[in-house]
């Protein structure tokens, strides 16, 4: 997870994802590195436009929380029935 979070960091920074600076966030950070998960990092993220990949991830979690909340709501007023 740790190098997923280095690239996420990277891109709100504004930063280039790349080997290099994946690597520097990561020993920034007292990690050892691992280079081959290094490379099949940067490799996976190649031509994805992150924003967008998580704008869809945020949207695919939103419902899930709601209903939960529906679900937290829906047993206080159970709750209240037997006081």
């Amino acid at each position: 997870m740790e190098y997923v979070y280095a690239a996420l960091l990277l891109h709100k920074a504004g930063k280039e994802i790349n080997e290099s600076s994946v690597q520097a966030v990561l020993s920034a950070a007292g990690i050892a590195v691992n280079e081959s998960r290094v490379k099949a990092l940067v490799a996976s993220l190649d031509g994805v436009d992150i924003e967008d990949a998580i704008s869809k991830a945020a949207a695919e979690e939103a419902p899930a929380e709601d209903k939960k909340a529906e679900e937290e709501s829906g047993m206080a007023g159970l709750g209240a029935l037997f006081g």
